[in-house]
């Protein structure tokens, strides 16, 4: 493919045939890769999803080892990524985050950022595929294990009302949900992050995983800046109104 050149249309994608192997980067492409598998008798590479510096050299090492080949430089390239974010992973470490449940990237984020030192309350996703997310899986009990932390409660297609209480009882210091809970958590004094800028923003790969913490952090450095000019009591006491 020539550089600089971009494919307008999915028909002049390469054919996929019996035999090819496919990797998924997505985890709400279970259904494509499922199809993939079953149609055209393609080949499943069950990788964690290449979010954030820990998910991405696992991603590239299973490829890897599929073909044969031996990868050179993804330890040092993850350690130096690590070192890039620790201003970010700084305001992390420590603190607890609640996954509502909005767009099946809960899992995959949830293991980033636990790597990052913070506690996961709960995950709540929409559908489990457990074929096509085992590896992801696999990943995040080895996470826990390595950061000493508690392995995170699962929940498929959660009840929200329940969720709800569980956030008042746990007084998590994130909740990432959907924007329809973000409004009511707040005027409750409850941190919220919109799922869906996770789903709409490059996350992926070596090079975009201080985007995922950008986006993270980004409600919890607006309470620091709030707190310092005193303005925090303020717009809570305004939000109830």
């Amino acid at each position: 493919m020539k550089a600089g050149y971009r494919r307008k249309s999915y028909t002049e994608l390469p054919p996929i045939d019996e035999g090819d192997y496919v990797c998924g980067v997505n985890p709400f492409l279970s259904r494509t890769a499922t199809t993939l598998m079953r149609r055209r008798k393609a080949k499943l590479i069950g990788a964690p999803f290449p979010i954030g510096p820990d998910g991405t050299r696992a991603w590239v090492e299973k490829i890897c080892s599929v073909f044969g080949v031996e990868p050179k430089g993804l330890e040092e390239r993850e350690r130096q990524v690590w070192e890039n974010l620790e201003d970010y992973v700084s305001l992390l470490r420590g603190k607890s985050v609640f996954f509502m449940g909005d767009n099946l990237l809960e899992i995959s984020l949830a293991r980033f950022f636990i790597r990052c030192g913070m506690r996961v309350d709960e995950i709540g996703i929409p559908y489990m595929d457990k074929r096509y997310q085992r590896a992801e899986l696999d990943l995040l009990e080895k996470t826990c294990r390595e950061m000493n932390s508690p392995l995170p409660t699962i929940v498929e297609k959660p009840d929200n009302y329940n969720q709800i209480q569980r956030i008042n009882t746990l007084n998590p210091d994130l909740v990432i949900t959907g924007m329809a809970h973000a409004n009511p958590l707040e005027a409750r004094g409850i941190t919220t992050k919109w799922s869906v800028e996770f789903t709409f923003a490059q996350i992926h790969g070596f090079a975009n995983a201080r985007d995922v913490l950008e986006l993270a952090t980004r409600p919890l450095r607006r309470n620091q800046s709030l707190d310092k000019l005193g303005w925090d009591k303020l717009v809570r006491e305004d939000a109830k109104v």
